[in-house]
């Protein structure tokens, strides 16, 4: 007789987990594959998995063995999946954006006119004033970054709010700039799933008040801690290994379910922190500790930032963004007293995954926020994703202002026919990316929602060298002088697009300083006779944007973006 192996939160055997995902996924098509493992102590364990046509699928997990690792995973996968979110940050193409849906069936579009006001039914009034407080943003903004597809209108997904099980249409653009993975989940039921979202949710909400508000946590007493044997044994671990070790109770008085564990790194003095939350202590408190460790190797803890002592860094909408990414932020030095601003709670808040999502709701409508969720089970597999407004953003709402994905939406179009271009469109394009002040080092393949294949010219072009790559080619030197200053001093380009921005740099002060043909031999031998002719016909504009060929709308030569839409399709039949 099979043993199957069940942990708390959890509705279902890992055996029975496992099993019927890796079942759905075949069914649907995605082949999944363990990539690597990692066990640094006994009690902890974290796995890569990805799609083995499309790598850019991949989800880790973790656990407290490797069955629960590879069931967190493969959760974490169906989670990304269902709500669409590996696709988030790419554009989709016309076949998407013009087709019957383009991210769900029940989604609806909302036409905008052109005196910027967004559509009365969009959201609610409250919902507007709060994501648009000064009434500053165009509803042209809230066109979705993945159809980019202004003509059809502002794409919107409905989501239900408990308190009155009341249908609200949340942009796709406002979801995908604020909240990104915040909030969703997978599982064996719905209480299960919704549980882990809330938790998910609540845990960075309180994470983020501990390091904007610069509080002191009260440590957990060894006794609580010695309750819980494995890991106890594990936090002795860490603690051999040289690593100062702070458990920590998140729950600001007993009020949230939230833990904390902290490494301090004597080798380099780094300091990171890593939380959990869930309704029951033991599991809120595995979760911090395996979190911690999460693909990282017991010997592969340094590079984390000293503690720091301007809180005002520490508490900035930057910092606070890291410590979501990968909680590699700096801590403040008051996070590290030993006088906390709470007295310890020995808490311990539900028995059954019905009790841990109800006394969540019951926790957030405490704090007089309102649950907006969305059902998805078209994949076989129970999802959602949950949004709590005021509390759930990982983005401060100025974003949809100052750092919308939707900026690249007018422009990307001519960006994908770039080699295409004539003088006229190419200064047009010049101007616009001048007048929008985007930062010089921003990916212009990440900004159009490209997914560049390795060792292209769109991997790392950067929007500095796009700029100097318009100047070229419409002939404005001045443009040209100012763009290769900028990537001589940023230098982290293809080293044979470097060769020869330095070549046209040097080319142009020797042209400033009278003749050339009396250094021709010398540039042949400093830059190579191939990199020097590439820099003169780039000049003189018989060569435009390195000889590249124009992808186009459709991506063609895009063998990494094609792998991404063909994964998209594959979702896009599951909902028949």
């Amino acid at each position: 007789m099979t043993t199957e192996h069940f942990i708390p939160g959890k509705d279902a055997s890992l055996e029975a987990t496992i099993g019927r995902m890796q079942q759905k996924l075949a069914e649907l098509g995605f082949h999944v594959e363990e990539r690597s493992w990692l066990n640094p102590i006994d009690d902890v364990w974290s796995v890569h998995i990805r799609d083995r046509d499309c790598p850019l699928l991949f989800t880790n997990g973790k656990g407290a063995s490797q069955l629960a690792a590879r069931a967190s995973a493969l959760g974490e996968f169906f989670e990304r999946l269902s709500c669409n979110y590996f696709w988030s940050h790419y554009h989709l193409g016309p076949h998407f954006a013009d087709a019957p849906f383009t991210h769900h069936p029940e989604e609806r579009w909302f036409d905008f006119d052109d005196d910027g006001a967004w559509p009365e039914a969009l959201l609610t009034p409250d919902l507007q004033n709060f994501y648009n407080p000064q009434q500053s943003i165009d509803a042209s903004m809230l066109v979705d970054h993945n159809s980019g597809n202004a003509d059809r209108g502002i794409c919107a997904l409905p989501f239900t709010r408990l308190s009155d099980d009341t249908r609200v249409w949340f942009p796709v653009n406002i979801v995908g700039n604020l909240y990104v993975s915040n909030g969703m989940a997978a599982g064996n039921s719905r209480n299960e799933a919704r549980a882990q979202a809330l938790s998910e949710i609540v845990e960075r909400h309180i994470k983020f008040r501990v390091f904007t508000e610069g509080l002191c946590l009260p440590e957990i007493p060894a006794a609580v801690i010695a309750r819980f044997p494995k890991i106890a044994a594990d936090i002795a671990v860490l603690r051999q290994a040289g690593y100062g070790i702070l458990v920590r109770d998140a729950s600001l008085g007993g009020r949230f379910p939230v833990l904390c564990v902290t490494l301090l790194n004597p080798r380099d003095q780094g300091c990171y922190c890593s939380f959990g939350a869930h309704p029951r202590f033991e599991v809120a408190l595995e979760r911090a500790l395996t979190e911690l460790l999460q693909g990282r190797a017991l010997d592969a803890l340094d590079g984390f930032p000293p503690p720091g002592f301007d809180l005002d860094e520490v508490a900035s909408s930057p910092n606070i963004e890291i410590h979501f990414v990968d909680s590699s932020g700096i801590v403040g030095w008051p996070f590290l007293g030993n006088t906390p601003d709470f007295e310890f709670c020995d808490w311990n808040f539900s028995t059954t995954t019905a009790e841990d999502y109800t006394w969540l709701v019951s926790l957030i409508r405490a704090q007089d926020s309102d649950i907006y969720v969305a059902d998805y089970e078209h994949l076989g597999v129970y999802a959602c994703r949950i949004i709590v407004p005021g509390m759930s953003e990982i983005y401060p709402i100025d974003d949809l202002d100052y750092e919308n994905n939707s900026v690249a939406n007018d422009f990307r179009e001519a960006l994908l026919y770039l080699p295409e271009l004539d003088d006229e469109e190419c200064s047009d394009l010049l101007d616009t990316f001048n007048d929008l002040n985007l930062a010089d080092d921003r990916l212009v393949a990440a900004l159009i929602g490209l997914a560049p294949d390795a060792d292209s010219f769109w991997e790392d072009l950067r929007v500095g060298e796009l700029k100097t790559l318009l100047a070229l080619a419409i002939g404005n030197e001045e443009a040209v002088r100012e763009g290769c200053d900028w990537i001589l001093h940023f230098g982290q380009i293809n080293p044979a697009r470097l060769r020869v921005y330095r070549c046209i740099d040097t080319l142009q002060r020797l042209y400033d300083a009278g003749e050339i043909d009396p250094f021709r031999t010398a540039l042949e031998h400093l830059f190579g006779p191939a990199t020097l002719a590439e820099a003169e016909a780039l000049m003189t504009r018989e060569l435009r944007f390195f000889g590249i060929d124009a992808p186009g709308t459709a991506f063609a030569g895009c063998e990494m973006h094609q792998r991404l839409l063909a994964a998209y399709e594959k979702v896009v039949r599951a909902h028949g």
